[in-house]
C-alpha cells in the first residue's frame, strides 16, 4: 500500500501566473490569486518579480494595472534557456480535445 504524498504540481506558481496573465491582462491581484489558488500577498510577489526580470510589464489605466507578458524571453532553469515563454504558454493553454489530438 502507498501512502498519500505531499502535494505537488509540475508548473510553478510564477509559472501559473504567467499564464493567467497572458491570458487575462486585465485581471486583478485578488483574482489572480483566486485561480492559481494562493495569497494576494504571494500573487503581488510574484507579479513584483516577473516584472523586474522583465518578463511582464505592468502599466496603470485609470484605476487598474493592465499587464503585457514579453514572450520571448528564455526560461530561467539554466537547462531550459532553449525554450522561450512563448513555447511554455503555448503549452499551457487549453485546446480542445480534438485540436490537441491532431498536433
Amino acid at each position: 500500500m502507498t501512502t498519500p504524498s505531499a502535494r505537488w504540481t509540475f508548473i510553478t506558481n510564477h509559472g501559473l501566473v504567467l499564464s493567467f496573465i497572458f491570458h487575462n491582462p486585465r485581471s486583478t491581484a485578488r483574482e489572480i490569486a483566486s485561480h492559481i489558488g494562493v495569497t494576494e500577498r504571494t500573487t503581488h510577489k510574484i507579479i513584483s518579480d516577473l516584472e523586474v526580470e522583465g518578463y511582464i510589464e505592468r502599466r496603470r489605466e485609470g484605476r487598474r494595472n493592465v499587464y503585457r507578458v514579453n514572450p520571448s524571453l528564455p526560461l530561467r532553469h539554466h537547462t531550459k534557456q532553449d525554450v522561450i515563454v512563448e513555447e511554455l504558454l503555448e503549452a499551457l493553454t487549453t485546446k480542445n480535445p480534438q485540436e490537441a489530438l491532431a498536433n
